[in-house]
């Protein structure tokens, strides 16, 4: 068990050289506009609000915790990071959740050559877009709602030390269900029900949701981490998730 973070660390790093195998490079080219897309604005918008930011933060601390400046700088800024790439990757995923879908199954296509999963068409993904959106929609309705009130730790005195770490596993374990939920809805599993596949190697899972944060917040490297992400998903879905006991009902389900 101690080892399972490290082995579901090691799904994303492999994701990463999946990327650029023949055969799944064409369904990168989305997924990463998209996400390079979004990220460069996040970061263009840092650098001018930052400051305005940071000056409203500490002009409206009360004087007895003016001496705290030096402390809250630092947390204010990795509070800034982790819940603006968190919140900017999911809208990225929301943009692209037609593609990471079909990049998914491309990957599984390539790993298992006895997979069930029927060949799509790029006309096959423009009629799936507005599902794969509504979809996506109801993941980020769930992240948001979770978010917001860790997101207002950050503004409590005391306990916004410990915030930022709280914020991470949070966000590591929402990243490691966002992008298992795309070979798994491949497969016919709704979100409620992908969770719960997820939670059954939840160690293995939060080292990979863990990987992808940590990933997300590295200049550069962030540009690749979803449609890395997703592959590596796959790969953990193939090896991990593909035997599981929900999935072998929704299969009973399918043939009745």
């Amino acid at each position: 068990m101690i080892t399972h973070p490290f082995i579901g660390a090691s799904y994303l790093l492999r994701g990463y050289f999946m990327l650029f195998k023949p055969g799944i490079r064409g369904f990168v080219i989305a997924p990463l506009i998209i996400n390079l897309t979004i990220f460069s604005l996040l970061i263009w918008l840092g650098i001018y609000q930052f400051d305005i930011l940071l000056d409203y933060v500490m002009g409206n601390l009360p004087e007895w915790l003016q001496w705290l400046d030096w402390l809250l700088w630092p947390l204010f800024l990795i509070a800034f990071l982790l819940v603006g790439f968190t919140f900017s990757l999911h809208i990225a995923l929301l943009v692209a959740a037609p593609f990471n879908g079909v990049l998914s199954e491309a990957v599984e296509r390539q790993l298992d050559p006895h997979s069930t999963l029927p060949e799509t068409s790029w006309a096959d993904v423009a009629k799936g877009v507005a599902p794969a959106i509504i979809s996506e929609a109801n993941k980020f309705g769930y992240f948001v709602v979770r978010a917001m009130p860790l997101t207002a730790l950050f503004f409590i005195p005391g306990i916004n030390v410990f915030a930022p770490a709280i914020w991470v596993i949070f966000g590591a374990w929402m990243l490691a269900l966002e992008y298992s939920d795309y070979p798994l809805a491949n497969h016919g599993l709704l979100f409620k029900d992908s969770k719960e596949v997820v939670k059954e190697k939840r160690f293995i899972a939060f080292g990979f949701g863990g990987a992808s944060l940590f990933c997300t917040l590295i200049p550069v490297i962030n540009f690749f981490a979803m449609p890395a992400a997703v592959a590596g998903a796959t790969i953990m879905y193939v090896e991990q998730f593909k035997e599981s006991g929900h999935l072998a009902i929704t299969h009973d389900n399918d043939n009745v």
